[in-house]
């Protein structure tokens, strides 16, 4: 008797699981926003999301849709490059980066393997083979169908189905993003699924948020996608700021500390910024003083940065900071310490 009550619950509870389930991923009732076919936006959104991050390399192969598999061999700059392990990537990032106004080269030394947006890996046998995987990546991302590399999911996650063809429900854990590219990817089109929120992911790197629904899931992704083109947007405004920079003279224009303009201190000075990331501060009227070296860095985020680095010198040694680009054109560029707000800087083309 007690055998035949303990089965009757055991049954209850399982029928009231089953039907709570379906209930949540029921698409035909259309109660659950978040229930989802293969074709769907969040079922695209996921799997763009866990495709292959081949960004880390772009530097090398200026694509994010796939990465060169090491070892490879490399002439960068008529420099020949073995890359063994990750670590040699700042072999070709120093000789990228010896001169700012040079076009640098990339050839690659065929056959190279490389790894795709999918997983797979493919051997690449000629040039002609690597442009045509860079023609698809460009195809992608005009279509709106490559990788979503600013927004990471944290695994697991957990994934809730029904089979329309056998009234089953079911669930399954997903425990990275391979795994959940390859579970989208073949999703059958005769099933529905729900996420099972609440789920935690990274913004941009540096941003943890809880996605609550797919409409939350939709809304950070367009969020982060804007963040990741005004950073792209940054990215080119600082090279135009670098070009600037390497091809003028300058004088210091304005220098404001304490709402007090200090630029005579400077006004015998000119300011030359070599393309190999030197910068010389050059008397004007006398020869016989010597000239103050120092370096300098263009970097940028969501916003364009400058740093400025002297030595040797007391009065050029009150400029060395990082500096945020405030505005800037051909013949002044203007800048805010970052370190305090209320320190200005302005550079004169002459």
């Amino acid at each position: 008797m007690k055998n035949s009550k303990f089965l009757t619950a055991l049954l209850f509870m399982a029928a009231l699981v089953l039907s709570s389930c379906q209930d949540e991923i029921n698409d035909e009732t259309g109660d659950n926003p978040n229930t989802n076919t293969a074709n769907s936006t969040t079922a695209k959104n996921l799997e763009r999301s866990a495709m292959y991050d081949g960004s880390f390399d772009d530097f090398l192969d200026d694509t994010s849709c796939s990465s060169i598999l090491l070892p490879a061999t490399v002439t960068v700059n008529n420099t020949q490059v073995s890359l063994v392990t990750a670590s040699d990537y700042s072999l070709v990032l120093e000789l990228l980066g010896t001169y700012t106004d040079d076009e640098d080269t990339i050839e690659f030394q065929f056959p190279l393997t490389v790894k795709l947006s999918n997983y797979n890996e493919v051997l690449v046998t000629n040039e002609a083979d690597f442009e045509t995987l860079m023609e698809a990546c460009e195809t992608a991302e005009d279509e709106a169908e490559d990788a979503i590399n600013c927004l990471n999911i944290d695994f697991p996650i957990t994934i809730l189905t029904y089979s329309t063809n056998i009234e089953q429900t079911g669930s399954v854990v997903i425990e990275s993003e391979q795994h959940l590219y390859a579970y989208m990817n073949n999703f059958d089109d005769t099933e529905f699924f729900a996420v099972s929120y609440p789920i935690t992911a990274t913004l941009n790197s540096n941003t943890t948020v809880e996605i609550t629904s797919d409409a939350d899931l939709q809304s950070y992704i367009n969020q982060c996608l804007e963040i990741e083109d005004d950073m792209e947007d940054a990215e080119d405004d600082a090279e135009d700021v670098e070009e600037i920079l390497v091809e003028g003279i300058f004088t210091i224009d304005a220098f404001i500390t304490a709402g007090v303009d200090t630029a005579n201190d400077f006004s015998d000075y000119t300011l030359n910024f070599a393309n190999d990331l030197t910068v010389t501060a050059e008397h004007t009227t006398n020869a016989t003083v010597e000239a103050v070296n120092g370096t300098y860095e263009v970097a940028s985020e969501l916003d364009i940065f400058v740093s400025l680095t002297f030595s040797q010198s007391s009065n050029f040694e009150i400029l060395n900071d990082t500096w945020k680009v405030t505005q800037y054109s051909e013949s002044t560029i203007s800048l805010q310490s970052t370190t305090n707000g209320a320190v200005t800087l302005v550079l004169a083309q002459i």
